[in-house]
């Protein structure tokens, strides 16, 4: 059988799993006025209700894991299904044609995230302990990389971790950690050796967000809700066996966490769809007014961009190209998708902006408009992402610095 046929048999079956468990998007796609008319770019909703979202994709998540479709090209002795990237592309086709839950952001850096750096550079026991787990989403991990004061510098990291005989002692404060409040672990980037250059001296570990010491705040969002928190570590002490890599390498483990970030960036489902913003220019009759419709052709300029960028990523990856600065292309992409459909928006609806009239599918692009500016520094600043595309892609001159030491990416 050629690679063809077999592709496509997978996929048929594929396609039987996902329609004998969940409801199929209705064909006709978008309708104006039916259901919800929210575009939220982070969730406005309480705890308890984040809480149950997130089960809800964890258990999603149960399920394809458990049918083999969870983890489908992380090599077969990771938990994975060790299949080419093109299956894991198809399948994303497949997936989309239903009505699949929503995958808040805590679930989806603990399987894309966490566990494929763990894959890659944790210890026979780590994975033992946590690979299947996370894949599973019956261990849900966060990301604590963010400090107060680092910022997208991710190397000037400040949290330090002492050694005491088997165990690290931490002490500081981590910010913007989505998700910490129902995460069991997170992955942590702490200070090990203050002396050495900036990017050698750091450490990762897998930090259980239970242990003593340890307090999660949330932090309110501009867009009304708490899916961000600050996290405080007071003396908290952690076996050496939690580390992940060599003591200070790392800077090595952050980069990968962050090159799977950035190669899926673009492909969350957040704020308003182009289908809503187009329906959206129909009801409101802008696309009678020439500036108006200018300003939707420049969100779907944005949008097609991002869409054929996408492509491109993933026939790389159908390839077994490693991921590569296409990443930071593609977050670059996404923030100005987002950023343009803020701009038509506020173009189409004014004032109707300004509060809620009752009238649906208008002022709940608040929603988006507020929570859209947020991922301008979600996942690496546009500064940094465009730093590393005119290093890495047009081959410019790195900046010059005076806080690195010799090392190689």
């Amino acid at each position: 059988m050629s690679q063809a046929s077999a592709l496509e048999d997978w996929a048929s079956d594929a396609n039987g799993w996902l329609a004998g468990r969940l409801p199929a998007r209705p064909e006709e796609g978008f309708e104006w006025g039916a259901g919800d008319d929210g575009a939220p770019v982070f969730h406005n909703v309480s705890d308890e209700d984040l809480g149950r979202l997130v089960e809800r994709s964890a258990a999603w998540q149960r399920q394809k894991y458990d049918a083999g479709y969870g983890a489908l090209t992380l090599p077969e002795e990771h938990g994975g299904a060790g299949l080419p990237g093109e299956y894991e592309r198809t399948f994303a086709q497949l997936e989309s044609r239903f009505q699949v839950p929503h995958t808040p952001e805590l679930v989806g850096v603990t399987v894309g995230l966490i566990a494929p750096t763990i894959a890659r550079l944790g210890t026979e026991e780590q994975r033992a302990r946590w690979l299947r787990p996370m894949l599973r989403a019956d261990l849900l991990a966060c990301q604590l990389f963010s400090e107060p004061e680092a910022g997208s510098d991710l190397a000037n990291v400040r949290l330090r971790a002492v050694r005491e005989g088997g165990s690290w002692v931490l002490n500081g404060q981590k910010v913007w950690t989505s998700g910490a409040q129902f995460a069991q672990v997170g992955e942590l980037i702490a200070r090990t050796d203050p002396t050495a250059p900036k990017h050698r001296g750091m450490t990762a570990f897998i930090v259980p967000m239970d242990a003593p010491g340890v307090d999660i705040r949330p932090l309110r969002q501009m867009s009304g809700g708490t899916s961000f928190n600050e996290v405080f570590f007071n003396d908290v002490r952690i076996p050496d066996a939690d580390r992940i890599g060599d003591v200070g390498d790392g800077w090595r483990v952050a980069l990968t966490t962050l090159g799977f970030e950035r190669g899926h960036s673009g492909r969350r489902k957040v704020g308003g769809s182009w289908e809503y913003l187009w329906e959206l220019a129909r009801h409101t009759g802008a696309l009678e007014d020439p500036l108006k419709r200018q300003s939707v052709a420049r969100a779907y300029t944005a949008h097609r961009l991002l869409e054929l960028l996408g492509d491109r990523v993933a026939t790389a990856q159908a390839a077994g190209e490693a991921p590569g600065p296409e990443g930071s292309l593609r977050k670059v992409f996404w923030v100005d998708q987002l950023r343009a459909f803020s701009e038509t928006s506020q173009d189409l609806l004014g004032e109707r902006l300004a509060f809620d009239h009752g009238e649906w599918g208008t002022y709940a692009w608040s929603e988006h408009v507020l929570g859209a500016p947020g991922f301008r520094i979600a996942g690496g600043s546009d500064e940094i992402q465009r730093n590393i595309i005119g290093e890495r892609v047009l081959g410019l001159p790195a900046e010059p610095r005076n806080d690195k030491g010799p090392m190689t990416e």
